[in-house]
C-alpha cells in the first residue's frame, strides 16, 4: 500500500527501514525523518504523517529499547529546578517601603 503518494513511499519501504535500522542499531530511537532519510527521500507536504506514524507503530521492532526508557523519566525528576540553584527566586519577605 502506497503511504506517501508525494515520494511514493510504500508501507513495506516503511517495514524495511525500521528493520535495517534496527539491525544496524538495537539502541537506535528510530523516527520519521530517520525512514525518510533511510530510504533517501525527504518529507513533502506532510498529509501522510498520521498513516506514516500508524505504519510505523505496526512493526514490533519500533520498541523504544529498555536502557533508554528510564533515561526520560530520571530527566524529569532531576531537573525539577529547571537546572537553576534552588535559591533563584527573590524572597517572599521582602517588604514593600
Amino acid at each position: 500500500m502506497i503511504v506517501c503518494h508525494c515520494t511514493n513511499i510504500t508501507d513495506h519501504d516503511i517495514q524495511a527501514a525500521i528493520d535495517w535500522m534496527r539491525t544496524a542499531d538495537p539502541f537506535a530511537v528510530i523516527t520519521p525523518g530517520k525512514i525518510y532519510h533511510a530510504l533517501g527521500k525527504s518529507a513533502d507536504c506532510g498529509g501522510c504523517m498520521p498513516l506514516f506514524l500508524d505504519t510505523m507503530r505496526s512493526n514490533d521492532k519500533l520498541e523504544v529499547p529498555m536502557q533508554l526508557r528510564a533515561l526520560r523519566t530520571g530527566a524529569t525528576q532531576e531537573n525539577t529546578n529547571e537546572g537553576r540553584p534552588k535559591g533563584h527566586r527573590i524572597s517572599k519577605q521582602v517588604s514593600a517601603a
